[in-house]
């Protein structure tokens, strides 16, 4: 008779191979953290601008994150026609989409941009109101507001959790009374952000002020993101920079 070993106590290949998956999304969480916009800088180190280019795409990403907004806005402003708005800024967004194709440069974000028009302009054609093509963006940044605040109230400020994939040291920000403060505080200025975005760009929409809000949308958009981006960096890099300092005055004197 065979005998099953499924209702035995696991051994050592099972706790090898739990270990492995652990380390295998840690990894992955890690490599996904570094992609990231905060990612292009380790904590401690001096940002750059040719760090802050990187994090927001570089001259092409810039490029295809603000032209087919911008197109929006110079149509919507010339001709007050709905459809040539939304579907010339498709039309340039899967022209980019084609271009790094062609180039065979990584397409994944680029066509995530290009879902994101599409799915605007495609709701904004349904209702006939041009207006909302901005409706996508409210959601994203409303949830976008409430994981920051959620993370806060649970004490897991989102910020201290890439901060500690980058740095490979899990959960021990949280144990250090001045990285959790600072990162806690990254955190709250990342919710500040979306929310202002809502608090400036909802009555806008409900005022049916679209080519203002068009315009509104484009400056809070890569410009305030690459800003508070420089200050999260400039916070995380004092606190870590500080601790390292201190490790290594007191490795000195210890070798003293």
């Amino acid at each position: 008779m065979a005998v099953s070993h499924d209702d035995g106590a696991p051994g050592r290949g099972d706790d090898a191979t739990d270990d492995g998956a652990r380390v295998s999304l840690s990894a992955h969480l890690r490599a996904a953290a570094q992609r990231a916009g905060i990612g292009q800088v380790a904590p401690g180190e001096v940002p750059t601008a040719g760090a802050l280019l990187k994090a927001i795409g570089g001259v092409r990403g810039l490029v295809e994150s603000i032209l087919p907004g911008l197109l929006f806005v110079v149509v919507y402003t010339l001709t007050r026609e709905l459809v040539p708005s939304v579907v010339i800024p498709v039309v340039v967004a899967v022209l980019f989409v084609a271009a790094r194709a062609v180039r065979r440069g990584p397409i994944a974000q680029a066509l995530a941009g290009v879902l994101g028009i599409a799915i605007s302009a495609a709701l904004a054609l349904i209702t006939g109101r041009a207006e909302d093509n901005f409706v996508p963006g409210f959601f994203i940044n409303a949830g976008s507001l409430l994981v920051m605040l959620v993370s806060i109230a649970a004490r897991w400020p989102l910020i201290g959790v890439i901060v500690g994939l980058l740095t490979n040291e899990g959960v021990e920000w949280r144990r250090d009374r001045a990285k959790r403060r600072v990162l806690t505080l990254a955190t709250l200025l990342w919710a500040g952000l979306f929310a202002a975005r809502l608090a400036v760009e909802l009555p806008l929409f409900f005022a049916g002020e679209v080519a203002v809000l068009g315009a509104v949308k484009l400056i809070m958009g890569v410009p305030l993101y690459a800003m508070l981006l420089w200050v999260t960096w400039l916070l995380v890099r004092t606190v870590y920079a500080g601790r390292q300092a201190t490790a290594r005055t007191s490795g000195s004197e210890t070798r003293d």
